[in-house]
């Protein structure tokens, strides 16, 4: 007798060239992600190849009862680490059926950023650091944490090791696999100041492929997560009070920042981009007046400043690159909870074609 696990990792090239192409895409709320499953006739790698969807967008909060269905439109696939084979994860946007991009769908005017030819000539490179919390699920407490109590104290979880003080490293190592087998460019991963909290990096990916790799590096955990009966939280101060919080620093540069020359570039954009920090802020993501409060290694949310090695500062410049004089800096601003769409083409909107 086939057992259910048996049954949920069946090979299915073995008597079919069909596949199951899993469709997600953002729901009403900006962070919630979903998605639904299709089967396709045989194997797809060009995104363009795949045929569009609706779905019912007033149970997402996304179009009213009455005129309900929204139009997806494939935009990057990935191969799945769940059901593996030929089978492929599909990242999508949201349409009305008319072909007006809906309110939600951010990542259609930063891809109207990223196909500006200014743009694509100075081939800007992203890593985004994506930290997120563990919780118990039924209690909404970190995992590790006793219940309705504290570990000791910060300082020996930061890349810890050992029962007491690293928490959940197999799902953490798990979605670090899954997420390398998708085809993302996760560069590394570690464990976070406050125990419970994990980091993941996305990058380097030039332009909207940023945006596109980590929702989806963000959908496998959450599957990874579901799996493991635990939730991942991506609010940034899950702990009031002598916590770290969480955020998203976003490192870029593009081909003059990583030319010969390149610091005087990098020294011009962190000057634009602190003339637009309130506009940056307001795009940040939410909640993000809990972290940004000038202690707990952030800046705080009112003021702008940068440095060199700084992990207090807004923007962080690295040593090597003010020692090589060209590189990339750090955007230590954003929220865990962040859209990489957002973030992403607004640092390129304000570097390379904002005129002050």
């Amino acid at each position: 007798m086939a057992l259910l696990s048996d049954l949920v990792n069946l090979n299915l090239s073995d008597t079919t060239e069909k596949i199951i192409a899993e469709y997600i895409w953002i729901g009403g709320s900006g962070m919630d992600l979903r998605s639904k499953a299709r089967t396709l006739p045989g194997r797809v790698d060009d995104p363009a190849k795949l045929p569009k969807w609706n779905y019912d967008g007033s149970s997402t909060g996304q179009a009213p009862g009455e005129d309900s269905e929204v139009i997806l439109y494939p935009q990057a696939i990935f191969k799945d680490p769940f059901r593996r084979g030929n089978n492929i994860l599909v990242m999508c946007d949201a349409y009305t059926p008319g072909g007006e991009p809906i309110p939600t769908n951010k990542r259609f005017e930063a891809s109207k950023i990223f196909s500006n030819p200014t743009v694509i000539a100075e081939e800007p490179w992203y890593g985004i650091e994506q930290e997120y919390t563990l919780l118990q699920k039924e209690v909404n407490w970190p995992i590790g944490w006793p219940v309705g109590g504290f570990p000791g104290p910060q300082g020996p979880y930061y890349c810890g090791i050992g029962a007491d003080k690293a928490f959940g490293r197999d799902i953490v190592d798990s979605h670090y696999k899954a997420c390398l087998y998708a085809g993302i460019n996760i560069s590394g991963i570690n464990g976070e100041v406050m125990p419970g909290q994990w980091e993941f990096q996305v990058g380097p990916v030039v332009g909207i492929g940023a945006g596109d790799q980590l929702w989806v590096a963000r959908y496998i955990l959450e599957r990874i997560t579901e799996i493991a009966g635990v939730v991942v939280s991506f609010d940034p101060k899950p702990i009031q009070g002598d916590w770290n919080g969480a955020g998203a620093h976003t490192n870029y540069s593009t081909k003059s920042m990583r030319a010969d020359g390149g610091y005087q570039v990098i020294k011009k954009a962190i000057e634009k981009m602190g003339l637009r920090h309130k506009e940056h802020i307001a795009a940040y993501g939410e909640g993000n007046e809990r972290r940004l409060t000038g202690k707990h290694e952030t800046a705080d949310i009112n003021t702008f400043c940068w440095g060199v090695a700084n992990r207090g500062a807004s923007i962080r410049v690295g040593r090597d690159t003010e020692k090589e004089g060209k590189g990339y800096f750090e955007d230590r601003r954003p929220a865990s909870n962040m859209d990489p769409y957002v973030v992403t083409s607004m640092i390129a909107q304000t570097t390379i074609l904002w005129n002050p």
